[in-house]
């Protein structure tokens, strides 16, 4: 009996010491051989990860360009109106305030693009709202945008009568509209330094209003004046099919998700997008703001023209004025950018509204000397930094209502306000036309200094808080 408790005990001592043996080995496969293959795989998947966020940025930068290649075209769109208009006046045989009948029939347009953004956003999404192309007629599904612009070109062209030809610019408002809307409504969704890509987009706006004056002023010396509308045609046709290449008609969470952005956040509310944003009193202050400053700025660019003709004899050429005014627009969207993020978006628009009315020492009275210094340099100079100061307002605004609307209402919300403010660039200049034909074009000075204090007085209005979280 002892001897086979002796031998069970040194068996199992052995087993012990077999299995001892065995962990050991098994431990030093592991740790050995396969410690290569573990770390091949964690690089495998860091390359791989690294790959897909270089293909996600090169998705955002071509997406993106589409879009600066729309606001490139709005800007073009309204940055020729100054340099026609003197032509249009003489061709027509027509005075100021009937010439700004342009400026009303584009306002019914922009006003009709803005409430038929939001509802046509929600039914159709992104892409289908930014163009229309033949489909309309066979699927009924898409929407107007860049195919209207089209239209309106092509019948602007051959110098249709003035009754028809005012009417086109109704149907190019709400294309128009409608494409800014969905611009300023995507870029302010993306999470990624949205207040670059913002100035960016806007910048593009200003390169368009910047070259379509250059266009422009040699067209109004001609006898075809008219086929200034075929070149527009062809950037409006060139956008038409950029759009459909690289948006193909999908929804906007779609488009972000391509570059590895999740949707936003989706609100609970039982009333619709479009209820939900008429009863937010910051999107009617901000809407207003919009509207007064895209005022501002069309009135600026659209009759500094007839004004430097008119009161400083400047000649045909005056037309290159507008657009040292939007060559300063664009400048300011990009190179005042890091002032922007150094004194804080919301603080700094005061600067440049106190700048830019010459309240402020040593502006010099930039804005008055537009006014009162008979210098075509001058004027052309004194322009250029005008529009240089008012140029970042606009997607300081977009950026703001980013942080204090709802995720889930922003670009619905976005549309309204830049609908209604394209608005602004019928309103006022047609009130501009108004006033010249009764006081003469000299009454413009004042009619901008009071819409430039306007302006900053609902700025501060705005509220800065951000958005909550429900």
């Amino acid at each position: 009996m002892e001897l086979h408790v002796i031998t069970s005990t040194k068996a199992t001592n052995a087993s012990t010491q077999t299995l001892s043996h065995l962990n050991r080995v098994i431990d030093s496969e592991i740790d050995t051989p396969k410690d290569i293959p573990i770390t091949e795989n964690a690089q495998q998947g860091g390359d791989k990860r690294e790959e897909e966020r270089a293909q996600y940025r090169s998705r955002e930068y071509i997406q993106l360009a589409a879009l600066y290649w729309c606001m490139f075209l709005a800007g073009w769109n309204d940055g020729s109106t100054g340099p026609l208009l003197p032509k249009i006046q003489e061709v027509y045989n027509v005075g100021y305030i009937i010439v700004s009948l342009i400026f009303v029939f584009a306002c019914v347009g922009f006003i009709s693009g803005a409430c038929l953004n939001v509802p046509l956003s929600e039914k159709l999404g992104f892409g289908k709202t930014m163009m229309i192309g033949n489909e309309i007629v066979l699927h009924n599904r898409l929407s107007p945008g860049s195919f209207l612009q089209q239209t309106a070109y092509a019948l602007q062209a051959p110098q249709l009568p003035f009754p028809v030809f005012v009417m086109t610019y109704t149907i190019n408002g709400i294309g128009l509209a409608l494409q800014d809307a969905q611009s300023n409504g995507f870029v302010a969704s993306l999470k990624d330094h949205a207040e670059t890509k913002m100035g960016l987009l806007h910048a593009s706006y200003g390169a368009g209003a910047l070259c379509a004056p250059l266009v422009a002023t040699q067209f109004s010396q001609m006898k075809h004046w008219s086929f200034y509308y075929l070149v527009s045609l062809s950037v409006a046709t060139i956008n038409t099919i950029v759009q459909i290449a690289v948006f193909r008609f999908k929804t906007q969470d779609d488009c972000l998700a391509q570059i590895g952005q999740e949707p936003g956040e989706k609100g609970t509310s039982e009333h619709s997008h479009f209820r939900q944003i008429m009863s937010l009193k910051t999107v009617h202050l901000l809407a207003v703001f919009i509207l007064v400053y895209v005022g501002v700025e069309v009135t600026v660019g659209g009759w500094i023209v007839t004004f430097i003709q008119t009161v400083r004899g400047g000649g045909s050429r005056s037309g290159y004025i507008s657009a040292g005014f939007f060559g300063g627009l664009m400048i300011g969207r990009i190179a005042l950018l890091w002032v922007n993020q150094k004194i804080g978006e919301r603080r700094v628009l005061y600067i440049y509204s106190a700048l830019a009315i010459g309240h402020v020492h040593p502006s010099n009275l930039l804005e008055v000397v537009i006014w009162l210094v008979p210098s075509l340099i001058g004027d052309g100079v004194a322009i250029a930094i005008v529009g240089m100061l008012l140029g970042p307002m606009y997607p300081i605004t977009m950026n703001h209502t980013g942080r204090v609307l709802p995720r889930w209402l922003l670009t619905g919300s976005i549309g309204w306000i830049a609908g209604f403010g394209q608005a602004g660039s019928a309103v006022f200049p047609f009130m501009t036309g108004a006033l010249a034909s009764k006081f003469g074009i000299k009454s413009l000075q004042p009619l901008l200094v009071s819409m430039m204090v306007s302006m900053t007085i609902l700025w501060a209005l705005v509220p800065g808080s951000p958005r909550k979280s429900d």
